[in-house]
């Protein structure tokens, strides 16, 4: 008998290193980790850092399914967070790899280690822009609101959708050859 599956989403955010390389790693590793399906991940958008003065950050969130309880879940994630050569010692500082757990089926769980929802996703438009993107109508337990109407209460306007970089290709000038 297999147990059930649990959806749950998370953040993703780096500013050091390569942060699209890791970012992309990170999600490949969380996708063959035995009891975790990713089951869609976000574009990644590029956010002005909070705290110390730092690097822009790259982020996004995904929506795993997990067989795995939260706090099983928390320290997986943790332990792809060093795996990634994250290091803590500055409150908000910069970092190679963020991952946060924020929600996690309907669950409302507030345990010393962890919160869920994650406290202070509903005021970071960094968290709920990807978040709407993939699940803008997952009801958050704590407000019975759905995300992207949670997004729709904050500005945005700092939160910038990161393109596909493409290799730019300059043609040659054909006036100068036409007599």
């Amino acid at each position: 008998m297999s147990k059930k599956l649990a959806r749950s989403a998370i953040a993703l955010g780096s500013n050091m290193g390569d942060p699209q390389g890791i970012l992309a790693a990170s999600l490949e590793t969380l996708a063959q980790t035995p009891g975790i399906i990713l089951e869609a991940k976000s574009s990644w958008y590029r956010t002005k850092a909070i705290g110390p003065p730092q690097p822009d950050y790259l982020n996004g969130c995904a929506i795993l399914q997990v067989e795995m309880l939260p706090q099983t879940l928390l320290a997986t994630l943790l332990a792809i967070e060093q795996k990634f050569g994250r290091v803590r010692q500055e409150h908000w500082g910069p970092r190679t790899l963020d991952l946060d757990l924020l929600l996690y089926d309907g669950l409302i769980l507030n345990d010393p280690n962890l919160q869920i929802p994650h406290p202070r996703m509903y005021e970071r438009a960094f968290v709920l822009v990807p978040l709407a993107e993939i699940a803008p109508d997952w009801i958050e337990p704590v407000s019975g609101r759905i995300i992207q109407h949670l997004l729709q209460e904050i500005d945005s306007s700092d939160v910038h959708l990161v393109k596909d970089e493409q290799p730019t290709i300059t043609l040659p000038s054909l006036a100068a050859e036409i007599p």
